[in-house]
């Protein structure tokens, strides 16, 4: 990229700054004003991700731009390669969607909510392009302040209990972060990733072990952010109470942790530290296993959508740890399709829950005590309401017209759950299959990093996708089709617009599955073999400079 067109890497994180900040001046009474800023600014958002993704696919290049204009790994540098285009395009697509479904309500439950949003986008996107471990801490911390804000929006007292568990553990998970950072600074003395990965092999062999503790620490604040078991107690509290465009927001939250373990890894798979490269692999195969399974587990258990659709985040983390654990470029490619599909289904779980339990209000005293009481969905309430039609024996006449909110919301929840569950015919399916053929073909690797690794993960992906298909079809029987006398759902086209664009794009991926596992797969080649990125960020010129 050259000309005007290389400005378009800091654009991702000007954008929602600029738009946070013209919020900010205008009234917060002007909340017509605020929401279509905000929309604007995602949209526009989205465009450059696609943009920077279609640039740096056909070229194969990485594009880097140095904001201030000094040499690496002096100055900051921003970096684009598949893996964050990826990521970018992911982020920006979740926030446009969650922008325009608040507009409808949510932003006027409290103050600022859409320059927070905007604040949360620009840390999210600073995050996947930045090229060194500071900026990646000051985004994060970016990223954070505005998601407190944001899942305590709309107050009450469970919000604000599971906003102090997320404040305190998000704290020490970011005190880890910082700790680990300054031990690596100086064991190498540099935070360039590029830099980073040629320095550690400059390392004394008495320093060893300091970087390794550096590295682990680092490892840590990562899975803390990944919801790795047990780690990430913390996620399904926040989530589930947090308003539905916060938490489709904060669906992407978790891949930022597995991103920064992406990014970091590369750099080992660059670098002569195979034992520090192994062990990570073999933590984050068990974490993630086991992570799959509790997941499983609090899936299985749960009643309300909106903990489903949280538990459904945590077991697409363990799936994306343990497949990352495998260290096969195979196996990395079809997580990284998979991550991209589990992150718009839970996105569109999170707004559907909303328009789900809307409708899901006991009228009666005694609709109170079926709820306490009996099944999930009452059968001894399946009776035929007043004023169906009726045949000639006195039978309701199959057949009852539904609401179109009803068909909208019953047809889009369908189509989520089967892409969370991984069924066929949906991308998730796709995205699952692709995952486990290529482990089976890499199986014997498994087998080396954890014993029984690769069978443990077979049983628990197809365990998991079961139980997500029974507790989801459990969930909408009970507030979708049982004819328990309530209401069909109240969706206005500002909320349905969002859900269907997100659904729309779930199905899409099944359609374009060939050239996006191409693309995966030219991402995860990149990952597994780090030298192009660092020759790109160490070659960077300088504006009227030499190369370093």
């Amino acid at each position: 990229m050259s000309g005007a067109a290389a400005h378009l890497v800091v654009a991702p994180i000007l954008i929602p700054l600029a738009a946070a900040a013209l919020m900010v001046a205008l009234r917060e009474r002007r909340r017509i004003d605020r929401a279509l800023v905000s929309v604007v600014a995602s949209a526009a958002s989205f465009a450059v991700a696609i943009a920077l993704a279609v640039a740096v696919d056909r070229d194969g290049a990485i594009a880097v731009y140095l904001p201030s204009n000094w040499p690496v790994p002096f100055g900051i540098a921003l970096a684009v390669d598949r893996l964050s285009a990826l990521m970018l395009a992911l982020a920006s697509f979740l926030g446009l969607a969650s922008s325009v479904y608040a507009s409808a309500r949510w932003q006027r439950a409290g103050v600022h909510f859409q320059p927070l949003f905007q604040l949360l986008l620009m840390g999210l996107h600073g995050a996947f392009l930045t090229a060194d471990l500071f900026n990646l801490f000051v985004f994060f911390e970016v990223m954070l302040a505005a998601s407190y804000g944001l899942l305590l929006h709309g107050s009450g007292p469970g919000r604000v209990r599971a906003g102090l568990h997320y404040l305190a553990i998000n704290l020490v998970g970011s005190t880890l972060f910082l700790v680990g950072v300054a031990m690596l600074y100086g064991v190498t003395g540099t935070l360039n990733f590029a830099d980073m990965a040629v320095e550690f092999s400059a390392v004394p062999v008495p320093d060893r072990g300091l970087l390794h503790a550096g590295a682990a620490v680092l490892a840590v604040a990562f899975l803390v952010k990944a919801a790795m078991w047990p780690l990430g107690f913390w996620l399904v509290p926040a989530y589930a109470v947090a308003s539905p465009p916060a938490a489709a927001a904060f669906a992407i939250m978790t891949k930022v942790g597995i991103y920064a373990l992406l990014r970091f890894g590369s750099l080992l798979h660059a670098g002569p530290e195979v034992q520090l490269d192994r062990f990570l692999a073999a933590t984050l195969l068990a974490g993630g296993l086991a992570t799959l399974a509790f997941a499983t587990l609090g899936m299985l258990a749960s009643q309300r959508l909106a903990k489903l659709a949280s538990f459904a985040i945590v077991g697409s983390s363990g799936t994306l740890l343990a497949a990352a654990g495998f260290g096969e470029p195979a196996v990395t490619a079809a997580a990284l399709f998979y991550l991209a599909v589990s992150t718009l289904a839970a996105g569109a779980l999170f707004l559907l829950v909303e328009s789900v339990e809307r409708s899901d209000v006991p009228e009666t005293e005694a609709d109170l005590v079926d709820e306490a009481s009996t099944l999930p969905f009452a059968l001894d309430r399946l009776e035929i309401p007043a004023g169906v039609n009726l045949d000639d024996d006195e039978e309701a006449l199959v057949g009852k017209v539904f609401p179109p909110t009803a068909v909208f919301v019953g047809l889009a929840f369908m189509a989520s759950a089967l892409l969370v569950a991984g069924l066929p015919p949906l991308a998730g399916f796709l995205a699952k299959v692709a995952m486990l053929g290529a482990v089976l073909g890499g199986g014997a690797l498994a087998e080396s990093s954890l014993p029984g690794a690769t069978w443990m993960f077979l049983t628990l992906v197809i365990v998991s996708g079961l139980a997500a298909m029974l507790a989801l079809a459990r969930t909408g029987i009970r507030h979708l089709w049982a004819a328990s006398g309530r209401g069909a759902p109240q969706v206005r086209v500002v909320e349905g617009l969002p859900i269907a664009l997100l659904v729309a794009a779930g199905l899409t991926a099944a359609i374009a599955a060939g050239p996006a596992m191409r693309f995966a797969g030219d991402t995860a080649a990149s990952i597994h073999d780090a030298t192009g990125y660092i020759e790109a960020v160490l070659s960077a010129r300088v504006v009227g400079g030499a190369p370093r």
